[in-house]
């Protein structure tokens, strides 16, 4: 078992604190202890982050870009190592803790960029002898709040552009999968980050509040339920701090009656219970446009759902891991049992899975046919194996279904006309959408983010807006008066 400290001026800082214990959710064995921060931890890892803060911004672009590239480097080197953190702490297969690497280093390269990205704008001449020009200023020492899910892809969506537009950060992991972001430090400062510049306080919501509540801390990034990213957004926002709160979905895939059902199938598999469905990008709800359509549709999941493999031991093999804790299997067995309650049709009931391991906090694939917009199992964000399946008879029907849930991450649809792809994308009210592809997570040169309560605050994550959010701009006008005939040091002007 493994002790964990908070990483302050990139070295373990240990103290006599509370600890919580790391818990491996595919066995139950304790991984590590896990401090909880006192407010003077909390003020210690925020004063050696200004202290810091100030030469970093005002190190070359280029330099501070070079840290990024000797990360990446680091990230590959060691990207066994990390994956398999990665799997022991959140329980997910070794295959999506690869994944999950992958997306992130992504925004590692695209913050490599730094110095086309903050090279401002230029006018000349915006009036008589007046040229203009903005340049984009560091906002000072900022916080990241990151969630279970993605222990490691959700940090590197924030740290890598925080840091490169010459930002101090702090990170808050989640206190349950705090070991792949103990392990990033340690690699940052390999690559060369200065001590101060990025700092790890651990602990749980009353740490949180502390960070978020302290003076010097400038903005918050956040991605988490959607309850949680409000209350964050309503307390950062009031203190004045720039706000960043990515919440909760509830994905649609809309199947029209000329997809095609194998491919749809086959993706939907991935899709829903990847990650054993703990995705704010998971679709958990097929819209299926035509009886038919939704009666073929089943036909072509079920065989590939009873193929589907659960593993405690992280095998190549495994489709699917565990749920993080028994709270989770909780959740996603009672959600199941107000689903039949309440009118529905289990096809495939997860809490009756033939193969569930025997230790840790499993749930097998369910599919849920015949769910209307009332249910429990529609309203809300399971956060585990289920695929609620819901009947349309139009096109109309299913977008305005998709537009009236309060969730507006993503939204996808399957189909082989342009004019119903088209209509689809232009219509539907989610901030990412795909087109015959079930989970439209944007490239890193892009950025991530929902409408609706899947998003508080006005920028999304890492891309172009994730630059905007980390910067604030500055606009020069500048004029200087014509010298004629004036003699100076240096001769006639």
């Amino acid at each position: 078992m493994q002790t964990l400290s908070h990483w302050i001026d990139n070295q373990a800082f240990t103290t006599a604190e509370p600890v919580l214990e790391d818990i491996n959710p595919a066995n139950g064995e304790i991984l590590a202890t896990v401090p909880l921060a006192s407010q003077e931890t909390v003020d210690k890892a925020v004063a050696s982050a200004v202290k810091a803060q100030q030469h970093w911004a005002a190190t070359p672009v280029h330099k501070r870009a070079q840290v990024m590239f000797n990360l990446r480097g680091l990230i590959r080197q060691h990207q066994d190592q990390l994956v398999e953190l990665i799997s022991l702490d959140n329980g997910k297969t070794l295959a999506d803790a690869r994944g999950e690497l992958q997306r992130g280093l992504e925004v590692v390269e695209y913050a490599c960029g730094a110095p086309e990205l903050l090279k401002g704008e230029h006018s000349r001449l915006v009036a008589s002898d007046i040229d203009s020009w903005s340049e984009f200023h560091a906002l000072g020492v900022v916080l990241g709040i990151t969630p279970f899910n993605f222990p490691a892809m959700v940090p590197l969506w924030m740290i890598p552009m925080a840091l490169i537009c010459g930002n101090a950060f702090i990170l808050k992991p989640s206190e349950k999968v705090p070991l792949a972001a103990a392990r990033l430090g340690e690699l940052l400062a390999e690559a060369g980050l200065p001590a101060g510049v990025f700092n790890i306080v651990h602990g749980g919501r009353d740490t949180a509040e502390a960070l978020i509540d302290h003076v010097d801390i400038k903005a918050v990034s956040f991605v988490g339920s959607t309850v949680a990213a409000r209350a964050i957004y309503q307390r950062a926002a009031g203190a004045g701090k720039r706000v960043q709160a990515l919440g909760g979905a509830k994905n649609h895939a809309v199947i029209m009656p000329d997809a095609d059902l194998e491919n749809a199938a086959a993706t939907l598999i991935g899709a829903a219970f990847g990650g054993t469905g703990q995705r704010c990008m998971a679709i958990s709800v097929a819209v299926c446009v035509g009886e038919d359509t939704a009666d073929r549709l089943i036909q072509h999941l079920l065989p590939k759902m009873d193929e589907l493999k659960l593993s405690a031991d992280n095998n190549q093999q495994a489709d699917m891991g565990p749920l993080i804790d028994q709270i989770a299997v909780n959740r996603v067995n009672t959600i199941l049992g107000e689903a039949k309650e309440q009118g529905a049709h289990l096809v495939r009931d997860g809490r009756d899975y033939a193969m569930l391991p025997a230790k840790g906090c499993y749930v097998g694939p369910s599919l849920v046919d015949k769910v209307t917009d009332s249910m429990s199992c529609y309203q809300q964000e399971i956060f585990g194996p289920v695929l609620s399946l819901v009947r349309v008879n139009e096109l109309d029907d299913a977008i305005s279904l998709a537009n009236a849930h309060m969730y507006g991450n993503g939204a996808c649809i399957f189909t082989e006309s342009g004019a119903a792809a088209n209509r689809f994308s232009s219509r539907v009210e989610a901030g990412m959408v795909g087109v015959n592809v079930p989970l439209p997570v944007p490239m890193a040169f892009h950025s991530f983010g929902g409408w609706k309560q899947s998003l508080f605050g006005d920028l999304h994550a890492y891309g172009p807006d994730g630059v905007r959010f980390y910067t604030k701009r500055k606009t020069v006008t500048q004029r200087w008066l014509k010298q004629t005939g004036h003699s100076t040091a240096f001769g006639q002007l």
